[in-house]
């Protein structure tokens, strides 16, 4: 029994402080995230980005710094990290090509709020729809039509193709 309390006692001083090391990693990863984040929030408002754009960077920020926080948890506690890594890279790569539409239309819907070749209230002809801009949306953009119908167009059309304003609706 002593011995088994003894080796019970080993344990916990050679991987207790480890543990405790990646619980204040966890901790303190965390509170980095909440500044990082407020941080960039803060900075977008001031510089009048839009909400869309602001609220999926805060995301993206807050989950990209965790990942690596986790990542550094794991490591303080001996797991072999190197191996995590490639098979987040191989099923992020297999998620990437599984969403490769989704992720064409969300790069060409961030394309079209960054660069704004058209706003909304605007009379375009893009992706094989012609009619008024009611809504640009991350994935899509929301026309009506002359004939009072809402399309709903892939951004990815819009911006794989031409784009015809009406300059004179628009005045």
């Amino acid at each position: 029994m002593h011995d088994a309390i003894g080796k019970v006692y080993e344990y916990i001083v050679q991987y207790g402080m480890s543990v405790i090391a990646a619980i204040i990693i966890l901790i303190v990863g965390k509170m980095v995230a909440k500044f990082t984040v407020n941080l960039i929030e803060s900075s977008m408002l001031k510089a009048g980005v839009d909400k869309t754009i602001g609220s999926f960077v805060r995301h993206l920020a807050f989950y990209g710094v965790m990942t690596f926080v986790f990542i550094a948890a794991l490591n303080k506690l001996g797991v072999e990290t190197s191996s995590f890594i490639a098979v987040v890279g191989a099923a992020s790569l297999a998620v990437g090509l599984a969403l490769q539409g989704s992720l064409a239309n969300f790069a060409s819907g961030f394309m079209i709020i960054i660069f704004q070749p058209f706003k909304v209230g605007d009379t375009i002809d893009a992706g094989g729809a012609q009619g008024k801009v009611e809504e640009i949306q991350i994935f899509n953009t929301i026309i009506i039509s002359s004939d009072k119908k809402r399309v709903i167009v892939p951004n990815s059309k819009i911006t794989g193709d031409k784009i015809t304003i009406d300059i004179s609706a628009s005045a």
